[in-house]
Protein backbone atom coordinates (compact mmCIF):
# COMPACT_ATOMS: atom_id res chain seq x y z
CA UNK A 1 0.00 0.00 0.00
CA UNK A 2 1.45 3.36 -0.59
CA UNK A 3 1.44 5.88 2.10
CA UNK A 4 -1.42 8.04 2.60
CA UNK A 5 -1.53 11.52 3.92
CA UNK A 6 -3.98 12.56 6.85
CA UNK A 7 -4.60 14.82 9.60
CA UNK A 8 -3.99 13.57 12.85
CA UNK A 9 -7.57 13.65 13.92
CA UNK A 10 -8.16 11.06 11.28
CA UNK A 11 -4.94 9.13 12.45
CA UNK A 12 -6.62 8.99 16.20
CA UNK A 13 -10.02 7.91 14.38
CA UNK A 14 -8.74 4.73 12.53
CA UNK A 15 -7.04 3.00 16.22
CA UNK A 16 -9.45 0.07 17.72
CA UNK A 17 -10.23 -0.56 20.89
CA UNK A 18 -8.32 -3.43 22.34
CA UNK A 19 -4.97 -3.46 20.40
CA UNK A 20 -1.68 -3.41 21.09
CA UNK A 21 -0.49 0.23 20.90
CA UNK A 22 2.87 1.74 21.00
CA UNK A 23 4.80 4.92 21.24
CA UNK A 24 8.16 6.71 20.43
CA UNK A 25 10.02 8.72 21.97
CA UNK A 26 12.23 10.08 24.70
CA UNK A 27 10.18 12.60 27.03
CA UNK A 28 9.15 15.24 23.87
CA UNK A 29 11.87 14.05 21.33
CA UNK A 30 10.32 11.93 18.62
CA UNK A 31 6.98 11.91 20.16
CA UNK A 32 4.17 12.49 18.11
CA UNK A 33 2.43 15.14 20.08
CA UNK A 34 -0.29 16.06 17.78
CA UNK A 35 -1.75 12.27 17.52
CA UNK A 36 -1.40 11.48 21.19
CA UNK A 37 -3.43 14.87 21.49
CA UNK A 38 -6.24 13.90 19.03
CA UNK A 39 -6.66 10.18 20.76
CA UNK A 40 -7.59 12.10 23.93
CA UNK A 41 -9.99 14.30 22.83
CA UNK A 42 -11.69 11.27 20.74
CA UNK A 43 -11.57 9.30 23.97
CA UNK A 44 -13.33 11.88 26.01
CA UNK A 45 -16.19 12.38 23.55
CA UNK A 46 -16.80 9.02 22.65
CA UNK A 47 -15.23 6.67 24.55
CA UNK A 48 -13.02 5.21 22.16
CA UNK A 49 -10.44 4.08 21.72
CA UNK A 50 -10.78 2.08 24.89
CA UNK A 51 -8.78 -0.99 26.23
CA UNK A 52 -5.87 -0.63 25.01
CA UNK A 53 -2.65 -2.54 25.72
CA UNK A 54 0.01 0.52 25.77
CA UNK A 55 3.88 -0.52 24.80
CA UNK A 56 6.76 2.00 25.24
CA UNK A 57 10.04 2.68 26.04
CA UNK A 58 11.31 6.28 27.31
CA UNK A 59 9.69 8.99 29.40
CA UNK A 60 7.19 10.33 27.36
CA UNK A 61 5.70 13.40 28.59
CA UNK A 62 6.65 16.77 30.47
CA UNK A 63 4.64 15.51 33.79
CA UNK A 64 1.76 18.22 33.02
CA UNK A 65 -0.32 17.46 30.20
CA UNK A 66 1.91 16.25 27.06
CA UNK A 67 3.19 13.00 26.09
CA UNK A 68 1.94 9.82 27.04
CA UNK A 69 -0.24 12.01 30.05
CA UNK A 70 -2.93 12.39 27.17
CA UNK A 71 -3.48 8.52 27.68
CA UNK A 72 -3.81 8.46 30.80
CA UNK A 73 -7.52 7.78 31.41
CA UNK A 74 -9.36 4.91 33.11
CA UNK A 75 -10.51 3.32 30.59
CA UNK A 76 -8.01 4.23 27.37
CA UNK A 77 -5.59 1.78 28.64
CA UNK A 78 -6.03 -1.53 29.94
CA UNK A 79 -2.17 -2.62 30.16
CA UNK A 80 0.81 -0.97 30.15
CA UNK A 81 4.24 -2.36 29.25
CA UNK A 82 6.78 -0.16 29.65
CA UNK A 83 10.15 1.01 31.55
CA UNK A 84 9.67 4.53 32.42
CA UNK A 85 6.73 6.46 33.67
CA UNK A 86 8.08 8.85 35.36
CA UNK A 87 7.70 11.87 33.06
CA UNK A 88 3.94 10.49 32.59
CA UNK A 89 3.22 10.49 36.52
CA UNK A 90 -0.81 10.21 35.48
CA UNK A 91 -0.09 6.87 34.00
CA UNK A 92 1.65 5.84 37.19
CA UNK A 93 -0.87 7.09 39.39
CA UNK A 94 -3.41 4.55 37.34
CA UNK A 95 -0.92 1.61 38.42
CA UNK A 96 -0.91 2.77 42.04
CA UNK A 97 -4.40 2.90 42.07
CA UNK A 98 -4.67 -0.76 40.56
CA UNK A 99 -6.70 0.38 37.84
CA UNK A 100 -4.69 -0.71 35.17
CA UNK A 101 -2.57 -3.76 34.45
CA UNK A 102 1.01 -2.43 34.49
CA UNK A 103 4.73 -4.10 33.76
CA UNK A 104 7.97 -2.22 34.42
CA UNK A 105 10.85 -3.92 32.59
CA UNK A 106 14.29 -2.32 31.95
CA UNK A 107 14.86 0.39 28.66
CA UNK A 108 16.91 -1.85 26.87
CA UNK A 109 15.14 -4.27 27.31
CA UNK A 110 12.03 -2.93 26.10
CA UNK A 111 13.95 -1.55 23.18
CA UNK A 112 15.39 -5.01 22.10
CA UNK A 113 11.99 -6.70 22.37
CA UNK A 114 11.33 -4.22 19.37
CA UNK A 115 13.82 -5.55 17.62
CA UNK A 116 13.26 -9.36 18.84
CA UNK A 117 9.21 -8.38 17.54
CA UNK A 118 10.15 -7.27 14.41
CA UNK A 119 12.62 -10.28 13.40
CA UNK A 120 9.66 -12.65 14.56
CA UNK A 121 12.05 -14.13 17.39
CA UNK A 122 10.07 -15.49 20.71
CA UNK A 123 11.52 -12.97 22.83
CA UNK A 124 14.72 -11.12 24.53
CA UNK A 125 17.00 -13.72 26.31
CA UNK A 126 19.68 -11.71 28.71
CA UNK A 127 21.04 -11.38 32.10
CA UNK A 128 20.05 -7.89 32.85
CA UNK A 129 17.73 -7.37 35.49
CA UNK A 130 18.54 -10.86 37.73
CA UNK A 131 17.96 -10.17 41.38
CA UNK A 132 15.57 -6.78 40.58
CA UNK A 133 12.18 -6.44 40.99
CA UNK A 134 11.65 -7.87 37.46
CA UNK A 135 13.42 -11.39 38.32
CA UNK A 136 10.42 -13.90 38.39
CA UNK A 137 11.42 -14.80 41.76
CA UNK A 138 10.52 -11.76 43.21
CA UNK A 139 7.74 -10.17 41.17
CA UNK A 140 8.61 -10.67 37.42
CA UNK A 141 8.43 -6.65 36.53
CA UNK A 142 4.44 -6.96 37.70
CA UNK A 143 3.74 -3.45 39.67
CA UNK A 144 0.46 -3.98 41.18
CA UNK A 145 -2.20 -6.36 42.54
CA UNK A 146 -3.96 -6.38 39.15
CA UNK A 147 -1.14 -7.47 37.16
CA UNK A 148 -0.52 -10.44 39.40
CA UNK A 149 -3.67 -12.05 38.07
CA UNK A 150 -2.02 -11.78 34.48
CA UNK A 151 0.43 -13.64 32.27
CA UNK A 152 3.87 -13.83 32.92
CA UNK A 153 6.56 -12.21 30.62
CA UNK A 154 9.59 -12.93 32.16
CA UNK A 155 10.71 -16.66 32.66
CA UNK A 156 13.62 -16.90 34.60
CA UNK A 157 16.03 -19.79 32.47
CA UNK A 158 19.13 -21.58 32.62
CA UNK A 159 22.39 -21.42 29.98
CA UNK A 160 25.57 -23.00 29.93
CA UNK A 161 24.71 -23.33 33.95
CA UNK A 162 24.35 -19.70 34.27
CA UNK A 163 20.61 -17.89 35.08
CA UNK A 164 19.04 -15.49 32.33
CA UNK A 165 15.96 -13.61 31.91
CA UNK A 166 14.09 -14.38 28.88
CA UNK A 167 10.85 -11.73 28.08
CA UNK A 168 8.53 -12.47 25.59
CA UNK A 169 8.31 -10.65 22.41
CA UNK A 170 5.11 -7.93 21.81
CA UNK A 171 3.57 -7.65 18.96
CA UNK A 172 2.45 -4.20 17.70
CA UNK A 173 -0.95 -3.10 16.06
CA UNK A 174 -0.54 0.09 15.66
CA UNK A 175 2.49 2.92 16.59
CA UNK A 176 2.48 6.57 16.59
CA UNK A 177 6.11 7.93 15.72
CA UNK A 178 7.24 11.80 15.72
CA UNK A 179 9.91 12.64 13.00
CA UNK A 180 11.24 15.69 10.99
CA UNK A 181 10.48 15.57 7.45
CA UNK A 182 8.56 13.05 5.10
CA UNK A 183 8.67 12.63 1.23
CA UNK A 184 6.13 11.77 -1.39
CA UNK A 185 7.29 8.63 -0.71
CA UNK A 186 6.86 8.49 3.07
CA UNK A 187 10.37 8.17 3.57
CA UNK A 188 11.13 10.07 7.03
CA UNK A 189 14.05 11.90 7.88
CA UNK A 190 15.28 12.87 11.42
CA UNK A 191 17.63 15.62 10.88
CA UNK A 192 16.18 18.06 12.93
CA UNK A 193 15.81 16.00 15.84
CA UNK A 194 17.85 15.73 19.03
CA UNK A 195 17.53 11.94 19.05
CA UNK A 196 16.35 9.07 16.69
CA UNK A 197 15.32 7.21 19.88
CA UNK A 198 13.69 3.67 19.24
CA UNK A 199 11.99 5.00 16.03
CA UNK A 200 13.41 2.37 13.05
CA UNK A 201 12.87 -0.36 15.70
CA UNK A 202 9.18 0.60 16.64
CA UNK A 203 7.98 0.99 12.87
CA UNK A 204 9.80 -2.42 12.08
CA UNK A 205 8.06 -4.29 14.94
CA UNK A 206 4.45 -2.96 13.60
CA UNK A 207 5.07 -3.71 10.15
CA UNK A 208 6.54 -7.30 10.34
CA UNK A 209 2.89 -8.11 13.14
CA UNK A 210 1.01 -6.83 10.44
CA UNK A 211 0.21 -3.49 12.09
CA UNK A 212 -0.22 0.06 10.96
CA UNK A 213 2.53 2.86 11.41
CA UNK A 214 1.35 6.45 11.52
CA UNK A 215 4.45 9.21 11.50
CA UNK A 216 4.24 12.92 12.78
CA UNK A 217 6.08 15.20 10.66
CA UNK A 218 6.58 19.06 10.41
CA UNK A 219 6.46 18.84 6.34
CA UNK A 220 6.34 17.19 2.93
CA UNK A 221 8.76 17.06 0.80
CA UNK A 222 9.60 16.13 -2.94
CA UNK A 223 10.25 12.39 -3.55
CA UNK A 224 13.90 11.73 -3.86
CA UNK A 225 14.79 15.29 -2.18
CA UNK A 226 15.76 13.26 0.91
CA UNK A 227 19.32 12.68 2.01
CA UNK A 228 19.38 9.16 2.17
CA UNK A 229 21.83 9.18 5.16
CA UNK A 230 19.11 11.11 7.29
CA UNK A 231 16.20 8.99 6.52
CA UNK A 232 15.66 7.14 9.60
CA UNK A 233 12.69 5.14 8.67
CA UNK A 234 11.99 4.08 5.02
CA UNK A 235 9.06 4.68 3.96
CA UNK A 236 7.74 0.86 2.83
CA UNK A 237 7.30 0.75 7.14
CA UNK A 238 5.12 3.94 6.60
CA UNK A 239 1.31 3.49 6.27
CA UNK A 240 0.39 7.19 7.16
CA UNK A 241 2.10 10.61 7.49
CA UNK A 242 0.63 13.18 9.33
CA UNK A 243 1.76 16.62 8.97
CA UNK A 244 1.22 18.70 11.96
CA UNK A 245 -0.96 21.85 11.80
CA UNK A 246 1.73 23.74 13.84
CA UNK A 247 5.34 23.50 14.58
CA UNK A 248 4.73 23.40 18.33
CA UNK A 249 3.46 19.52 18.32
CA UNK A 250 7.47 19.03 16.92
CA UNK A 251 9.14 20.54 19.64
CA UNK A 252 12.52 18.61 20.11
CA UNK A 253 11.75 18.03 23.10
CA UNK A 254 9.27 20.06 26.25
CA UNK A 255 11.93 22.05 27.44
CA UNK A 256 13.15 23.70 23.87
CA UNK A 257 11.19 23.96 21.03
CA UNK A 258 14.34 23.87 18.29
CA UNK A 259 18.09 24.11 19.00
CA UNK A 260 20.46 23.65 16.22
CA UNK A 261 23.04 22.40 18.73
CA UNK A 262 20.75 19.73 20.00
CA UNK A 263 20.74 18.04 16.46
CA UNK A 264 23.96 18.30 15.37
CA UNK A 265 23.47 20.44 12.68
CA UNK A 266 25.52 23.41 14.05
CA UNK A 267 27.93 23.67 16.99
CA UNK A 268 26.72 26.38 19.46
CA UNK A 269 29.01 28.08 21.58
CA UNK A 270 29.16 27.83 25.68
CA UNK A 271 30.04 31.34 25.95
CA UNK A 272 26.82 31.79 27.79
CA UNK A 273 27.39 29.34 30.41
CA UNK A 274 26.20 29.91 34.16
CA UNK A 275 27.74 28.11 36.62
CA UNK A 276 24.63 26.34 39.11
CA UNK A 277 25.13 27.91 42.83
CA UNK A 278 26.65 26.11 45.44
CA UNK A 279 24.19 23.66 47.13
CA UNK A 280 23.54 20.17 48.20
CA UNK A 281 23.01 18.69 45.03
CA UNK A 282 26.12 20.56 43.73
CA UNK A 283 28.57 19.54 46.78
CA UNK A 284 27.24 15.75 45.38
CA UNK A 285 28.28 16.28 41.62
CA UNK A 286 31.56 18.27 42.52
CA UNK A 287 32.60 14.91 44.53
CA UNK A 288 31.39 12.87 41.96
CA UNK A 289 33.21 14.62 39.35
CA UNK A 290 36.39 13.96 41.07
CA UNK A 291 35.64 10.07 40.32
CA UNK A 292 35.85 11.44 36.53
CA UNK A 293 38.56 9.35 35.01
CA UNK A 294 40.24 10.15 31.78
CA UNK A 295 39.54 9.02 28.62
CA UNK A 296 36.17 6.87 30.10
CA UNK A 297 32.77 6.36 28.52
CA UNK A 298 30.13 8.26 30.81
CA UNK A 299 26.40 8.17 31.85
CA UNK A 300 24.82 10.23 33.72
CA UNK A 301 21.40 9.80 34.67
CA UNK A 302 18.65 12.05 35.72
CA UNK A 303 18.74 13.78 38.93
CA UNK A 304 21.30 14.62 40.66
CA UNK A 305 24.23 13.70 38.49
CA UNK A 306 22.96 16.10 35.58
CA UNK A 307 25.08 18.71 38.12
CA UNK A 308 28.04 16.95 36.89
CA UNK A 309 28.01 17.99 33.53
CA UNK A 310 27.49 21.32 34.44
CA UNK A 311 30.33 20.97 36.81
CA UNK A 312 32.78 19.24 34.35
CA UNK A 313 32.19 22.61 31.84
CA UNK A 314 32.63 24.78 35.18
CA UNK A 315 36.26 22.90 35.69
CA UNK A 316 36.93 22.97 31.89
CA UNK A 317 37.36 18.94 32.14
CA UNK A 318 34.13 18.32 29.39
CA UNK A 319 37.19 17.08 27.10
CA UNK A 320 38.47 14.98 29.42
CA UNK A 321 35.92 12.37 29.02
CA UNK A 322 32.68 11.25 26.87
CA UNK A 323 29.89 11.65 27.91
CA UNK A 324 26.65 9.62 26.82
CA UNK A 325 22.99 9.72 26.94
CA UNK A 326 20.78 6.55 26.95
CA UNK A 327 18.76 7.76 24.16
CA UNK A 328 21.98 7.33 21.31
CA UNK A 329 23.81 9.94 21.99
CA UNK A 330 27.58 10.60 22.67
CA UNK A 331 29.51 13.51 23.18
CA UNK A 332 28.84 17.23 23.94
CA UNK A 333 26.92 18.52 27.06
CA UNK A 334 23.58 16.39 28.39
CA UNK A 335 20.71 18.22 29.38
CA UNK A 336 18.84 18.48 32.68
CA UNK A 337 14.78 18.92 33.06
CA UNK A 338 12.43 18.88 30.28
CA UNK A 339 15.39 18.52 27.97
CA UNK A 340 16.77 15.46 29.51
CA UNK A 341 17.78 12.98 26.67
CA UNK A 342 19.21 15.95 24.49
CA UNK A 343 22.93 16.70 24.00
CA UNK A 344 24.20 19.85 23.40
CA UNK A 345 27.14 19.69 20.03
CA UNK A 346 26.69 15.70 20.35
CA UNK A 347 29.82 13.75 18.49
CA UNK A 348 27.67 11.08 17.34
CA UNK A 349 23.27 10.11 16.94
CA UNK A 350 22.73 6.42 17.24
CA UNK A 351 19.58 4.04 17.42
CA UNK A 352 19.02 3.56 21.26
CA UNK A 353 18.60 0.18 21.46
CA UNK A 354 21.88 -0.09 19.94
CA UNK A 355 23.08 2.11 22.57
CA UNK A 356 21.98 -0.37 24.38
CA UNK A 357 23.51 -3.28 23.08
CA UNK A 358 26.97 -0.83 23.83
CA UNK A 359 25.69 -0.59 27.38
CA UNK A 360 24.25 -4.02 27.92
CA UNK A 361 28.29 -5.11 26.81
CA UNK A 362 30.12 -3.21 29.18
CA UNK A 363 31.15 -0.51 26.87
CA UNK A 364 30.08 2.30 29.99
CA UNK A 365 33.36 2.44 32.04
CA UNK A 366 31.50 5.15 34.73
CA UNK A 367 27.56 5.59 35.76
CA UNK A 368 26.64 8.03 37.48
CA UNK A 369 22.78 7.83 38.82
CA UNK A 370 20.92 8.99 41.44
CA UNK A 371 18.65 7.07 43.85
CA UNK A 372 15.82 7.36 45.92
CA UNK A 373 16.16 4.72 48.20
CA UNK A 374 19.47 2.32 49.61
CA UNK A 375 19.02 -0.16 52.19
CA UNK A 376 21.72 -1.90 54.74
CA UNK A 377 23.06 -4.13 52.40
CA UNK A 378 23.03 -1.88 49.46
CA UNK A 379 20.39 -2.13 47.21
CA UNK A 380 19.04 0.73 45.77
CA UNK A 381 15.17 2.07 44.51
CA UNK A 382 14.24 4.39 42.31
CA UNK A 383 11.45 2.70 40.64
CA UNK A 384 8.71 2.58 42.97
CA UNK A 385 8.59 4.74 46.50
CA UNK A 386 5.99 6.40 48.91
CA UNK A 387 3.29 6.05 46.40
CA UNK A 388 4.79 7.15 43.27
CA UNK A 389 5.74 4.75 40.26
CA UNK A 390 8.43 6.30 38.52
CA UNK A 391 9.39 2.78 36.98
CA UNK A 392 13.00 1.66 36.25
CA UNK A 393 13.73 3.28 32.74
CA UNK A 394 17.58 2.18 31.89
CA UNK A 395 18.43 2.27 35.12
CA UNK A 396 18.89 -1.12 35.26
CA UNK A 397 20.50 -1.75 32.33
CA UNK A 398 23.05 0.51 33.04
CA UNK A 399 23.45 -0.17 36.39
CA UNK A 400 24.15 -3.62 36.18
CA UNK A 401 26.79 -2.99 33.66
CA UNK A 402 28.79 -0.20 34.06
CA UNK A 403 32.51 -1.10 34.85
CA UNK A 404 32.23 1.49 37.74
CA UNK A 405 29.19 2.58 39.60
CA UNK A 406 28.17 5.66 41.48
CA UNK A 407 24.90 6.54 43.51
CA UNK A 408 24.32 10.18 43.73
CA UNK A 409 21.73 11.87 46.09
CA UNK A 410 21.02 13.49 48.84
CA UNK A 411 21.59 11.61 52.39
CA UNK A 412 17.54 12.83 53.60
CA UNK A 413 15.02 14.03 51.38
CA UNK A 414 11.60 16.24 51.83
CA UNK A 415 12.93 19.40 53.44
CA UNK A 416 16.48 19.05 53.89
CA UNK A 417 18.41 22.19 54.33
CA UNK A 418 22.59 23.24 54.39
CA UNK A 419 24.59 25.88 54.88
CA UNK A 420 27.91 25.53 52.62
CA UNK A 421 30.59 27.94 52.94
CA UNK A 422 34.46 28.42 54.18
CA UNK A 423 34.87 24.39 53.65
CA UNK A 424 31.68 23.09 55.44
CA UNK A 425 29.13 21.62 55.58
CA UNK A 426 25.94 22.61 57.73
CA UNK A 427 22.81 20.81 58.34
CA UNK A 428 20.27 23.33 58.87
CA UNK A 429 16.96 21.49 58.72
CA UNK A 430 17.54 17.56 58.52
CA UNK A 431 14.95 16.04 55.54
CA UNK A 432 11.81 14.24 56.84
CA UNK A 433 12.68 11.44 55.04
CA UNK A 434 15.42 9.26 55.16
CA UNK A 435 17.41 7.74 52.04
CA UNK A 436 18.59 4.96 53.89
CA UNK A 437 16.57 2.11 55.34
CA UNK A 438 16.53 -1.18 56.95
CA UNK A 439 14.92 -2.64 53.43
CA UNK A 440 14.14 -0.67 49.91
CA UNK A 441 10.41 -1.34 49.24
CA UNK A 442 11.79 -2.39 45.35
CA UNK A 443 15.26 -3.66 44.31
CA UNK A 444 16.26 -1.57 40.93
CA UNK A 445 19.74 -2.77 41.60
CA UNK A 446 20.93 -5.74 43.39
CA UNK A 447 23.86 -5.09 45.84
CA UNK A 448 23.92 -9.50 45.72
CA UNK A 449 24.74 -8.92 41.56
CA UNK A 450 27.08 -6.39 41.79
CA UNK A 451 28.79 -7.77 44.64
CA UNK A 452 29.19 -11.37 42.26
CA UNK A 453 30.25 -9.74 39.21
CA UNK A 454 33.08 -7.80 41.49
CA UNK A 455 31.36 -4.26 40.38
CA UNK A 456 32.69 -1.32 42.43
CA UNK A 457 30.18 0.72 44.15
CA UNK A 458 30.06 3.82 45.75
CA UNK A 459 27.22 5.74 47.29
CA UNK A 460 28.27 9.87 47.25
CA UNK A 461 26.04 12.48 49.57
CA UNK A 462 26.11 15.80 50.48
CA UNK A 463 27.62 14.77 53.78
CA UNK A 464 29.29 11.12 53.33
CA UNK A 465 30.25 8.88 50.67
CA UNK A 466 30.14 5.19 51.35
CA UNK A 467 31.42 1.74 49.65
CA UNK A 468 29.61 -0.96 49.05
CA UNK A 469 31.06 -4.40 50.42
CA UNK A 470 29.95 -7.73 50.92
CA UNK A 471 29.18 -7.36 54.69
CA UNK A 472 26.93 -3.57 53.64
CA UNK A 473 27.81 -0.21 53.40
CA UNK A 474 31.27 0.96 54.68
CA UNK A 475 31.48 4.87 55.83
CA UNK A 476 34.89 6.26 53.64
CA UNK A 477 34.15 10.09 54.13
CA UNK A 478 32.17 12.50 56.10
CA UNK A 479 31.84 16.19 54.99
CA UNK A 480 33.95 18.63 56.85
CA UNK A 481 31.87 20.73 59.59
CA UNK A 482 29.61 17.49 60.22
CA UNK A 483 28.89 15.51 63.32
CA UNK A 484 29.26 11.81 62.33
CA UNK A 485 27.25 10.56 65.08
CA UNK A 486 24.78 12.38 64.49
CA UNK A 487 24.43 13.56 61.21
CA UNK A 488 24.85 10.39 59.59
CA UNK A 489 25.42 7.06 62.18
CA UNK A 490 22.26 7.54 64.14
CA UNK A 491 19.90 8.17 61.10
CA UNK A 492 20.69 4.93 59.58
CA UNK A 493 18.81 2.13 60.68
CA UNK A 494 22.18 0.01 60.95
CA UNK A 495 25.44 1.14 61.45
CA UNK A 496 27.72 0.75 58.37
CA UNK A 497 30.89 -0.40 58.58
CA UNK A 498 33.91 2.70 59.17
CA UNK A 499 36.53 2.05 56.51
CA UNK A 500 40.08 1.96 57.80
CA UNK A 501 40.79 4.51 55.31
CA UNK A 502 38.01 7.12 57.01
CA UNK A 503 38.81 10.50 56.02
CA UNK A 504 37.43 14.14 55.55
CA UNK A 505 35.53 14.78 51.56
CA UNK A 506 37.63 17.51 50.10
CA UNK A 507 37.17 20.60 51.63
CA UNK A 508 37.13 22.33 48.10
CA UNK A 509 33.55 21.09 47.51
CA UNK A 510 32.25 23.59 49.97
CA UNK A 511 34.33 26.83 48.91
CA UNK A 512 31.82 29.05 46.71
CA UNK A 513 34.64 28.83 43.94
CA UNK A 514 36.47 26.82 41.19
CA UNK A 515 37.81 23.37 42.34
CA UNK A 516 40.67 22.85 40.01
CA UNK A 517 40.18 19.55 38.94
CA UNK A 518 41.59 20.71 35.43
CA UNK A 519 44.80 20.81 36.74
Amino acid sequence: MAVKFITAKEAASMVPNGVNFGSNGFMGTAFAEEIAMELEQRFLETGEPNQLTLVFCAAQGDNDKRGLQHLAHEGMVRRMIGAHYGMARKLGELVVQNKVVAYDFPQGVMCHLLRTTAAHQPGELTQVGLGTFVDPRVSGGKMNDMTKKEEDLVQLLQVNGEDYLFYKSIPLDYVIIGGTYADENGNISFEREGSKAEALAMAQACRNSGGTVFVQVQKVVKAGSLDPQKVEIPGVLVDYVVVASDLKYCAQNFGTEYNPGFSGEHRMSLSEFTPAPLNSKKAIARRAAMELENDSTVNLGIGVPEFISSVAVEEGISDKFTLTVESGLFGGNPQSGHDFGESLNPESMIAMPSMFDFYDGGGLDQAFVGFAQGDTAGNVNVSKFSGRLPGCGGFIDITQNAKKLYFCGTFSAAGLKTEIGDGKLKIVTEGKSMKFCEQVEQITFSAKTAIANNQPVMYITERAVFRLTKDGLMLCEAAPGIDVENDILSLMPVRPIISPDFHLMDARIFIDEKMGLSE
